[in-house]
């Protein structure tokens, strides 16, 4: 049976599926996309409803899927518009903790299953934190299923009341280079970021509280004497932008901020080491793209990372400027450590699942909860 056919077997009309994003991190966006290409060369009719500027950035109507713009807001018109989008949907599936909340409003009275991937977690602290509790609640409990990308995220699905949590490891697309790069490009690269002599460690992220980069900068100190110093360049931006500009200013840090790029891969291409200092994270889209790139990684010990990268990356402690800073200096002395590494990775990198395996894992899920439908 054909691809195409695999879902539309005789007798029966095509699976009728909607996706539904809310802001939609770079992660949960790109698989949004990677799944609705494979779902829909399968013969399942895909709907995307997520902000219109979701599309523009993901071309989900490229991948063969319908686009509903919908804010990410839970306002009633907004949640109307999404029940609307789902009248017709066989199955619906929800991508974070806010589209799933919204997908359980708009589905209230209905028996359409729901289906929700935790990528991420939401951070909140004093009585917000309540309210990110019951969120949580409210959407694990209106799900037949939820996958999660990472086993923390899975127990903190079952911690919140779901009936069906799972592990679904989920894989993004490979990195997009430019192609015919070579060492000039590097070195071009290393010129524009102001690190021709020097060793240049790359961080990537946005400008948030639970990213880390306050202890990053901290960490900065250890390397601060060594000749020729390194360079940090951190790519992202956020709330935290004035405040580490000012740190950077005010101790006179050899950190760059360069803002939100869209050539992160190329640019980890010319980095000597990538770090990645986050308080929290599940399948780290830094952390793919450095050992992707054949780039040394030093990550912290947190949530999906040490299931991510297995021993293809130094591990440290979440907040212990002072190790973070000693792995940094000891690496980049080690050239035989960074090699190795570097081959660890590529190793690491056969073992996470390939688009094709996550587009079969969902679709066997989507399986589970729907029923032959005859054609219409």
């Amino acid at each position: 049976m054909s691809p195409a056919s695999s879902h539309s077997p005789h007798g029966q009309s095509p699976l009728r599926t909607v996706q539904v994003l809310g802001g939609g991190n770079t992660g949960s966006s790109a698989h949004v996309r990677s799944l609705a290409a494979g779902l829909v060369a399968r013969g399942v009719r895909v709907t995307v409803c997520a902000p219109s500027d979701a599309d523009s950035a993901y071309d989900f109507t490229g991948a063969g899927a319908e686009h509903v713009p919908i804010p990410r807001s839970s306002d009633p018109a907004s949640v109307a518009a999404l029940r609307m989008a789902c009248s017709n949907a066989d199955l619906v599936h929800a991508h974070g903790l806010h589209a799933s909340f919204r997908a359980a409003l708009a589905l209230t009275g209905r028996r359409t299953p729901l289906v929700v991937t935790w990528h991420n977690r939401s951070y909140a602290e004093g009585p917000r934190a309540h309210l990110l509790k019951v969120l949580e609640r409210r959407a694990v409990k209106a799900a037949a299923v939820v996958l999660g990308t990472s086993s923390d995220l899975v127990d903190r699905a079952r911690r919140r009341g779901a009936r069906d949590a799972r592990l679904s490891a989920v894989a993004l697309p490979a990195p997009r280079v430019s192609p015919g790069r070579d060492e000039s490009d590097r070195s071009k690269t290393r010129a524009e970021l102001g690190a021709t002599d020097r060793p240049l460690l790359m961080a990537v992220g946005t400008l948030d509280r639970h990213r880390g980069y306050d202890v990053l900068l901290d960490a900065v100190r250890a390397w601060h004497g060594l000749d020729p110093v390194p360079l940090l360049v951190i790519a992202g931006e956020g709330p935290l932008r004035a405040e580490l500009q000012g740190r950077i200013e005010n101790e006179g840090l050899p950190v760059r901020l360069i803002g939100r790029r869209d050539d992160v891969s190329e640019l980890l291409l010319a980095a000597d080491l990538a770090v990645l200092p986050s308080r929290w994270e599940s399948r780290s889209v830094l952390a793919q793209e450095a050992l992707h790139a054949r780039v040394p990684l030093i990550a912290t010990a947190v949530g999906g990372v040490p299931e991510l990268v297995g021993d293809a990356a130094e591990l440290v402690p979440y907040g212990d400027a002072v190790a973070l800073g000693r792995t940094v200096v000891r690496l980049l002395r080690d050239p035989e450590r960074r090699e190795d590494l570097r081959e660890r990775g590529v190793r690491q990198i056969a073992t996470w699942p390939t688009e094709d395996e996550t587009v079969a894992q969902v679709l066997s899920v989507y399986d589970e909860f729907t029923q032959p439908r005859p054609l219409t």
